[in-house]
């Protein structure tokens, strides 16, 4: 089993996508990358902390590639808007990728420099490539909560497209 830990927004769209994807075994909604220890989810949205809303997964790579999730997860998120997602603005929301060895971060850097040299995107790919260091599991409300409030707006609105981009991309990676 291999860690991959990515933000991208709201971890709630980053968590619902990844649960989908085949290879993957668990998928737990978190902060990373910020100053403080056990920051809430109170503290995170206000952006003192330093924290991003993102997820850690667990995947084996014999059935999903860390290159794989790679593309998902630039598919289904705006790479190129610093500290933004939509309407989520601030660090929180950042997106960034955190390698938990070298051959992780040497594909997340090949990843993005391929990104940027199709032209796939009319601005330059502002994910940041960092290395792990701690993951912080939020609050219990937060696990699965696209699958517990599908009738909510923001998972109507926000979320849905992104299953449904995911089934029209990744059909063949889903499970």
């Amino acid at each position: 089993m291999e860690k991959a830990i990515f933000c991208g927004g709201c971890f709630w769209c980053i968590e619902a996508v990844f649960k989908r994807i085949d290879g993957v075994n668990n998928v737990v909604s978190g902060y990373t990358g910020g100053f403080i220890k056990n920051p809430s989810y109170r503290e995170v949205c206000k952006g003192i902390t330093g924290h991003a809303e993102g997820v850690i997964i667990d995947f084996d790579s014999n059935i999903v590639s860390y290159k794989d999730l790679l593309e998902v997860f630039f598919a289904v998120h705006n790479p190129t808007t610093l500290n933004r997602q939509g309407n989520d603005i601030g660090t929180q929301y950042r997106s960034a990728i955190f390698y938990t060895n070298e051959k992780q971060k040497i594909i997340a850097e090949q990843t993005i420099m391929q990104i940027d040299s199709s032209n796939i995107f009319e601005s330059p790919v502002v994910t940041s490539v960092e290395e792990f260091k701690t993951f912080f599991e939020a609050e219990i409300e937060h696990n699965d909560y696209y699958d517990l409030n599908k009738n909510q707006p923001y998972c109507q609105f926000v979320i849905s497209p992104k299953i449904k981009l995911i089934k029209k991309l990744f059909d063949d990676k889903l499970k």
